[in-house]
């Protein structure tokens, strides 16, 4: 296997999903402009933007092979996992590479970043397999804000605030129920049953705007500009459907989006760092 189809399964389009939040956790938790550029921050967000990536997509990619084989969507966007012994050694290195990042990781930041490898594996590795029972498939896609939270402890030394980790986990369980729509008619001809599959489309998608709403009031007790700024994923969700766009089409807006959102967040600590 190339190193080329290694990236391609790594989801280059998402990477920021996870070594976004590192940016976001280390910003918000500097005193100074000096403390996002520490080795250990450095360090977090190279490995939250690919090898991090490999090893959740990967382990996705191996447990759902026999699934994915009827997914459209692995035929353009993404790609099918064959057997390749090189996406499970990918998987196998992330992950202990992952884990040795425990030993230069401050003790107050080691449960996040453990928090993140123990519910990226079970999340699609047997037995648990979470992704396959709902509502734990929603639920435990708070795995996405945990990058963040270890930058977060780890540069200011301390718990991140639990406003943030709230608003943050349930912005995270919206966004994974909604990219799991476009994938209902196919998980349902493989037999896994999600949120998605379990609610249908429409009260899926009525899911996803409610969760979303609720994580922006709760960011908006944080700092009400949070909130404003998270209110837009129900807007723009309302704006999908009422103008009756294809949700699989909506759903490659969202890395776009996401950095967007993620761009403005990040900004904003540091307006606040620099001029605070």
């Amino acid at each position: 296997m190339t190193s080329r189809a290694l990236l391609v399964r790594s989801r280059p389009r998402f990477w920021l999903y996870l070594a976004g939040p590192v940016l976001v956790g280390a910003v918000y938790a500097a005193e100074s402009v000096g403390g996002l550029f520490t080795p250990t921050v450095l360090v977090l967000f190279g490995y939250f933007l690919v090898p991090a990536n490999l090893f959740l997509y990967g382990i996705n990619d191996v447990f759902d092979a026999d699934a994915d084989r009827k997914n459209p969507k692995k035929a353009d966007r993404e790609s099918r996992y064959r057997g390749d012994a090189a996406t499970r050694w990918s998987v196998t290195l992330s992950f202990a590479l992952g884990f040795a990042l425990l030993a230069i990781t401050p003790t107050v930041a080691a449960p996040w970043l453990l928090g993140f490898l123990v519910l990226g594996a079970a999340y699609s590795a047997p037995p648990l397999r979470l992704k396959t029972r709902p509502p734990l498939d929603s639920l435990s896609n708070g795995l996405y804000i945990l990058p963040g939270a270890t930058a977060y402890a780890a540069v200011a030394g301390t718990t991140p605030p639990a406003l943030a980790l709230l608003g943050g986990w349930l912005w995270a369980m919206a966004m994974h129920t909604f990219s799991a729509i476009p994938d209902i008619e196919p998980d349902r001809r493989a037999g896994i049953e999600t949120t998605a599959t379990r609610l249908g489309g429409h009260l899926a998608t009525v899911y996803c705007g409610s969760v979303w709403a609720l994580a922006a009031g709760v960011f908006a007790l944080l700092d009400h500009r949070l909130g404003l700024l998270m209110l837009a994923y129900p807007i723009l969700l309302a704006g999908i459907t009422l103008g009756e766009v294809d949700l699989e089409r909506a759903y490659w807006w969202y890395p776009a989006v996401n950095a967007s959102i993620g761009m403005v967040f990040t900004l904003g600590g540091l307006w606040a760092l620099l001029c605070g």
